[in-house]
């Protein structure tokens, strides 16, 4: 299986914007291949691969399927 990370800094920590309400965010790691929700997050977001994610860690930005190296 791959591992899925950022391509510019290989952090495993992103988040997604609420597409009802781009105020919100919704943190998630990537551990392999699977998707982990941020037990903080106040309400869950349904994450799929074309979800646009933000890299904790620096800028980069993009849809998961790009994460999939």
């Amino acid at each position: 299986p791959r591992i899925m990370k950022c391509p510019t800094c290989g952090s495993l920590q992103f988040y997604a914007k609420d597409p009802d309400d781009e105020y919100e965010e919704v943190r998630f790691s990537l551990q392999g291949g699977d998707v982990v929700p941020d037990p903080a997050n106040a309400e869950p977001l349904k994450i799929t691969s074309q979800t646009e994610a933000f890299c904790e860690r620096c800028a980069w930005h993009g849809r998961l399927a790009e994460l999939k190296q």
